[in-house]
């Protein structure tokens, strides 16, 4: 289902970036099924808590931006994440647990999500505001074109 043609989101789920984000903590679990099992309470662990805790940052600036410094510093946690994902990627690699393409497509992901955290603290203002049920903002960066319906959420208008 394509997104309204109004460039409105309703829902931090139609955030490309927080779709992306899905996308890089579903590829890092995957990888990281086949590091070692003493890995398990370090390595991985890590891996997977800071990649998953990308979109929970995104989610909860969504639910902050009222007030635009909340949301600035949310989005802000969910780019320390990201960086730190990159930490775990690269020893992954070196400890020779990913490949270097799988190394490089998770890099390549996690630096399109901090272009896009940025672009949005950059844009703060855009996503912020008195009306905290819907954004209005340019398609070309945010929104995604088509929607999992099974993650369509009908946003409720309120007045604070």
């Amino acid at each position: 289902m394509p997104v309204e043609s109004s460039g409105y989101a309703k829902s931090f789920r139609d955030l490309i970036v927080y779709q992306k984000s899905r996308q890089v903590s579903r590829t890092a679990f995957k990888l990281s099924k086949a590091f070692p099992k003493d890995e398990a309470f370090s390595l991985t662990s890590q891996l997977r808590r800071s990649s998953w805790s990308i979109g929970a940052q995104i989610t909860e600036a969504w639910a902050k931006r009222r007030y635009q410094a909340h949301f600035i510093s949310k989005l802000t946690d969910a780019d320390a994440e990201q960086q730190e994902t990159q930490h775990w990627v690269e020893i992954a690699e070196e400890c020779e647990y990913l490949s270097s393409e799988g190394s490089k497509e998770l890099l390549y992901d996690l630096l399109q999500i901090g272009r896009m955290l940025n672009s949005m603290i950059e844009k703060a203002n855009q996503f912020c505001g008195s009306s905290p049920s819907y954004v209005r903002e340019d398609r070309s960066g945010y929104f995604i074109e088509e929607r999992n319906p099974r993650f369509h959420a009908t946003a409720v208008q309120t007045d604070h």
